[in-house]
């Protein structure tokens, strides 16, 4: 399929998918979606091991995971933008060539500032999702649409939950780099698919970019994120982080004061400032706030030794392996949000899988006395989350110009992760305030997880009433 002249409506281009090619490409975005989710938690289960692996210390070990989250943080919404600009296949093949270029060097590495850097490539490729919900959006028939939105949104929660019984599965039985020949090979194949099957989107606005304004939102963004990631290390009240939260505030408003007096802004803060869009962005950072904790507060919980009075003693194959039902679960339900979306809208959608999460959470609070106990209530989390995740970019797109529609469901994924940095920290530091002694080792105590549990609950609970406010449309 020849590429299209910008203009063309997405409908004409549609009308002449055929099925089985709609599906191909499907596929391609689909697998590419699922290695950039996999890659950002294949690190989580064997971070404890690197440390005496690679001759070095924890601190400089989690500059793995931080620098990672900060180059995927700045790369989203810029990237988002170029990608309405430039062309969105354009901009999701660069994000897959990312992340293929960063797993190779860190699987061809074992020095640290090298995996670091590899690791940061590899941040780039956080786009991805939102790049690819917002390319098939345009280019499938309007009745595949819904489904193939939820389940590439559902691949964030999937990627996760299948990297850690992976990761597992491979520190037992061969050394970490091998984790990263599987991303670049898989994520090879992606882009490979991606660049002969998909055709790039028929509207693209052109424009220049916004130099300046990309500068001061990375400058923001960083030190946003940095002191979340970093703070239980370097201490939440070190001046060091206070420091930064306050030049982030600073930057933002700036950043928010330049898009409001320049000709094409990097971010349009008019379309921003429509209803359903803010509250979908307030509801997507709840939903990733439990989606994280759900991940910290399942693997670790179940491999904690059974002296602890919750935990079972597990390895780190059956840490993991107690996550997988829920991403599975996230999977199948793709389909099913789908046409709950198309019956009774994404607001009310959004709410049901909120409503689901925080009942989940409430599950693993109360009743945790057997291993099968644990994988039931995050299972229940998982398909709230793949209920809501399916939502999500839908009222995005019903109320975004489709000229714009990669920079807001860019936005939309930046706000997810935002949660997570704020499950992390939050999470962290309510499990190192409460803990039990065994042995020579101070592990979170059962208290301690119950409040994150708790929190997570609200958390959900505050998703659903904030998703009943939202209005429903069917079409932007």
């Amino acid at each position: 399929m020849q590429h299209q002249p910008t203009g063309v409506n997405d409908a004409e281009i549609a009308s002449h998918t055929s099925p089985g090619r709609a599906r191909l490409e499907l596929l391609v975005v689909g697998l590419g979606a699922l290695v950039v989710s996999l890659a950002q938690s294949l690190l989580i289960p064997v971070l404890g091991e690197l440390p005496a692996d690679l001759h070095t210390s924890s601190s400089n070990v989690s500059w793995l995971l931080t620098s990672t989250l900060l180059v995927g943080a700045v790369s989203v919404p810029v990237m988002g933008r170029l990608g309405d600009m430039f062309g969105k296949r354009l901009l999701l093949l660069v994000a897959i060539g990312a992340l293929v270029a960063g797993s190779l060097l860190t699987a061809l590495t074992s020095n640290v500032p090298l995996l670091i850097a590899g690791r940061a490539v590899q941040g780039m490729s956080s786009a991805a999702i939102p790049l690819g919900i917002s390319l098939l959006a345009g280019l499938l028939p309007k009745e595949r649409v819904g489904s193939a939105v939820a389940l590439i949104s559902a691949m964030l929660g999937v990627g996760g939950a299948l990297g850690l019984p992976l990761a597992g599965l491979v520190a037992e039985h061969a050394d970490f780099h091998a984790l990263f020949w599987i991303t670049s090979g898989v994520g090879l194949l992606a882009f490979i698919g991606i660049l002969t099957i998909v055709p790039e989107s028929p509207n693209r606005a052109g424009g220049k970019v916004d130099i300046l304004g990309t500068v001061i939102l990375a400058g923001g963004l960083v030190c946003l994120l940095l002191p979340l990631s970093q703070g239980s290390q370097w201490g939440w009240g070190s001046g060091r982080v206070w420091t930064l939260l306050g030049s982030s505030v600073v930057l933002l408003v700036v950043f928010v004061w330049s898009q409001t007096r320049i000709k094409q802004p990097l971010v349009d803060l008019v379309a921003l400032r429509r209803k359903p869009i803010i509250l979908a962005n307030l509801a997507s950072i709840l939903f990733g706030f439990a989606l994280f904790a759900s991940f910290i507060g399942t693997a670790a919980y179940v491999e904690a030794p059974e002296a602890t009075g919750y935990g079972f003693g597990s390895s780190l194959v059956v840490g993991g392996l107690a996550m997988l039902p829920s991403g599975l679960m996230m999977l199948l339900f793709a389909p099913v949000a789908a046409k709950l979306i198309g019956s009774r809208g994404g607001p009310q959608t959004l709410s049901l899988g909120a409503i689901i999460v925080a009942a989940g959470f409430v599950f693993r609070m109360t009743v945790h006395a057997e291993l099968w106990h644990i994988i039931v209530g995050s299972t229940i989390i998982g398909i709230g989350t793949g209920i809501g995740y399916a939502a999500l970019p839908s009222i995005i797109n019903a109320n975004t110009p489709v000229h714009e529609l990669a920079a807001a469901n860019g936005l939309n994924s930046l706000a997810r992760s935002l949660g997570s940095s704020l499950a992390s920290a939050i999470g962290s530091s309510i499990l190192a305030g409460s803990v039990i002694m065994v042995g020579d080792f101070a592990l979170p105590s059962l208290d301690a997880y119950r409040e994150l549990f708790l929190m997570c609950a609200i958390a959900a609970a505050l998703a659903a009433a904030v998703a009943v406010g939202i209005p429903h449309r069917r079409t932007a």
